[in-house]
């Protein structure tokens, strides 16, 4: 890992001095990150080619489920791996003790070597999902939308790296990485036709989906606006990495609100949606059987009572003389007329 900085710190406890290394960011970040994506693309075929694919070959999924299945099943792999890296860092790093370690002592320019890794990472792995399009062929009506979230990601992830803002950024990603797993879980669980398993996983995926988006306004209105904007350094200092400026502030305040909001809308919007086709669907179904009923007794009346007058007499006809007394008779009345000759 580069740009390391070796720092003394005298404890309470033992006065003698004890080194501590701490890492910034710098242009040769790029060469890690560079290094990091082609791990990621090598690890990315890896779980595709053990894992997912034999899965797939016992399904039997069609060409756009296949897809679905494989994005969902890379992206829970990687939620997973995300969060439980995120908290061991958290709790390792002291900040679930208090909720100020998000905006006491900005600029955070100083990382541990976990904390700068785990956003290298992050940076590298949405990096490498933009070629992975073009490896697995996804098909066009998929592809606005898988790169609609990845550079948002992206965004996001370099932004909060770059601002010194990787406390904040941590916690937002916990919280919505913790959501998304949800959602591709209960997708993995419908693909797999395990409707017991998946429908309660999307109800949940619903109500957290909402509340994961309050949690994230909340938390980078109280950090942002109120902390960062009541703090004594307001003064933009690019070499100690500090960027607490009204304009970046209310930069990132707009944005991240914003996009919530938009996350929020479309969510909302789908639900509606899904709920008007279900309502449709349950009212088709239940006319259906009535139509079908109507018409058989309909299509019956009309064989019976309109029967055609020269068929009905053809069938009078073939019945008599299918009628052995009908042709007794008919012989009877012969001899009887030869004996009256």
């Amino acid at each position: 890992m580069q740009h390391n900085l070796t720092v003394n710190s005298t404890p309470e406890e033992n006065k003698e001095p004890v080194e501590a290394t701490f890492y910034t960011y710098g242009t040769k970040d790029f060469f890690s990150v560079f290094f990091y994506f082609l791990i990621t693309i090598v690890i990315h075929a890896v779980i595709q080619e053990y894992m997912l694919d034999k899965i797939n070959r016992k399904l039997h999924l069609s060409k756009s489920k296949h897809s679905k299945f494989n994005e969902s099943g890379q992206l829970l792999v990687f939620y997973l791996i995300s969060i439980c890296w995120g908290l061991d860092t958290m709790i390792k790093e002291g900040f679930t003790e208090n909720l100020s370690f998000m905006w006491e002592g900005y600029p955070h320019a100083n990382l541990s070597y976990t904390l700068k890794f785990y956003f290298i990472i992050q940076i590298a792995y949405w990096l490498h999902t933009f070629p992975e399009i073009y490896f697995q062929k996804v098909k066009k009506d998929e592809m606005s939308y898988r790169l609609r979230y990845q550079i948002l990601y992206t965004v996001v992830i370099i932004a909060g790296f770059l601002l010194n803002l990787t406390r904040l950024t941590l916690v937002c990603l916990i919280i919505h990485y913790s959501v998304e797993m949800i959602f591709h879980f209960a997708r993995l669980m419908y693909f797999s036709d395990k409707p017991d398993c998946s429908a309660p996983s999307f109800i949940v995926w619903a109500v957290l989906f909402i509340i994961a988006r309050l949690v994230t306004v909340t938390l980078i209105i109280l950090t942002v606006g109120f902390r960062l904007g009541k703090a004594t350094n307001q003064e933009m200092n690019t070499e100690m990495g500090n960027f607490n400026i009204l304009p970046i502030r209310i930069s990132v305040l707009t944005g991240v609100c914003l996009l919530e909001a938009w996350m929020l809308w479309n969510f909302l919007t789908f639900q509606l949606r899904r709920y008007r086709e279900n309502q449709a669907f349950t009212a088709k179904k239940k006319i259906v059987p009535k139509m079908k009923d109507k018409k058989a007794k309909k299509e019956a009346k009309t064989v019976a009572v309109e029967q055609p007058p020269q068929q009905q007499q053809d069938d009078e006809n073939s019945a008599n003389e299918a009628s052995p007394k009908a042709a007794n008779g008919g012989v009877r009345t012969r001899s009887k007329q030869q004996k009256k000759k």
